[in-house]
């Protein structure tokens, strides 16, 4: 058992409250250094515009970036899609239960044949392209909603290790990846090609970040995947394993990594 199966099972069982769901937001926005760089640069562009905003989350997954927009943006209505019904379900009776359930919209879509609307101020898609094959389907979408100067923010694996994929063999430690990842000047050229203007790329998970990954994700999950049991023994794990954690996440959110395997594109639909 890898990856996607338990990352399932806990989110199937925090769902069961609208305390659980918060508090599985929390560890998710906590240990996942990918929500500390997507949190930064969202409020960098979201915080730079004004009046009403229209939001598309592709591909929400849990839903918790879609909650973090609706709370710190009054202004921003959020349209979160997803494949996965479960998950969408999960969210919105979440979000039902709080006073931003009604500036997040719901709704079932196929980011290759996607039916949504625009315009859309900013589209953010966190850890999904890597799942899609036909990811130029997606981009001519993503084109065809934003409006004019509007923002996309890709954040995904890169070919640098972003997958997981063993030594051993071809299998992933996260299962459901159709691509190892993006090169940055790959995943530009995509965007470009769909008439989006890269206007910002970086590295995430650099050398800090992926000894982050490893301590404080990987580890744990490979510890359930050979029993449940670990959910007894991990709450002493964290207690030495989190600081230094997130002592190392901070660090790689610090610096310019040359390389890593996690990747930010920032494009911007031409005026």
């Amino acid at each position: 058992m890898f990856y996607d199966p338990i990352k399932d099972r806990l989110g199937r069982f925090f769902s069961r409250t609208p305390a659980l769901q918060r508090l599985f937001y929390g560890l998710l926005n906590l240990i996942f250094l990918r929500a500390w760089y997507v949190k930064r640069e969202v409020r960098r562009l979201l915080g730079g515009m004004s009046g009403p905003l229209r939001v598309l989350d592709a591909g929400t997954g849990f839903g918790q970036y879609a909650y973090f927009i609706a709370r710190h943006f009054p202004n921003a209505h959020v349209l979160a899609v997803d494949v996965k019904e479960d998950y969408l379900a999960n969210a919105r009776h979440f979000l039902d239960q709080t006073p931003q359930g009604a500036q997040v919209e719901t709704a079932v879509e196929d980011l290759t044949d996607l039916r949504a609307e625009g315009p859309f101020d900013f589209i953010l898609s966190v850890d999904v392209m890597e799942h899609i094959e036909d990811d130029r389907a997606v981009f001519r979408h993503f084109a065809r909603v934003l409006r004019p100067g509007g923002y996309v923010l890709i954040n995904t694996p890169s070919d640098q290790g972003g997958s997981d994929v063993q030594e051993e063999g071809d299998t992933s430690f996260i299962e459901e990846h159709v691509r190892d990842g993006y090169s940055r000047a790959e995943l530009e050229a995509k965007l470009a090609e769909a008439g989006l203007q890269p206007v910002r790329s970086f590295y995430t998970y650099g050398p800090y970040g992926a000894a982050a990954w490893r301590l404080l994700i990987k580890g744990p999950i490979q510890l359930l995947g050979r029993s449940w049991a670990a959910l007894f023994v991990l709450p002493f794990y964290y207690l030495f394993a989190l600081p230094v954690g997130l002592a190392l996440n901070a660090l790689d959110l610090r610096q310019t990594n040359p390389t890593g395997t996690g990747l930010v594109v920032i494009a911007q639909k031409p005026g």
